[in-house]
């Protein structure tokens, strides 16, 4: 299949129809969440749980990068989103696992704690859906 980073437009935001619209909303929503969270935290609050904060802020660059990927479309940016889909569920479940077993070591929850908990378990539910998408739309 040839790189349509360089097409047109329209050949370009074949991503973001259909389900791919309501996923870049949704990485969308995410972003402003865990930016919005991560920067009041750290600015505040950040000797109190400076692990939990990072963690959070990483998240936010994650959702931000798929976000930009899904919008800018294209074979390139979709692989690079397909890739980044995975480091976020990779992610989560570790994340998600070790607040579980080491609750202490997290004084404050992040994005990705207990799965994506105080999300509604978006975040580890977005990556599978995202990974779903990029793929179909190969």
């Amino acid at each position: 299949m040839p790189d349509t980073t360089t097409a047109s437009p329209e050949a370009r935001k074949r991503l973001v129809s259909g389900p791919g619209l309501l996923l870049v909303w949704l990485y969308g929503v995410m972003v402003v969440g865990a930016v919005s969270r991560s920067a009041f935290q750290i600015s505040t609050e950040f000797d109190r749980a400076p692990l939990a904060y990072s963690l959070s802020a990483a998240a936010a660059l994650v959702y931000a990068f798929i976000t930009y990927s899904l919008v800018r479309g294209g074979d390139r940016a979709r692989r690079a989103a397909l890739v980044c889909c995975g480091a976020e569920l990779a992610g989560v479940l570790a994340v998600g696992t070790w607040t579980l077993v080491r609750p202490e070591a997290f004084p404050d929850t992040t994005v990705w704690s207990g799965f994506g908990m105080g999300y509604l378990f978006i975040p580890v539910i977005l990556p599978v859906t995202g990974m779903l998408w990029l793929r179909a739309k190969r």
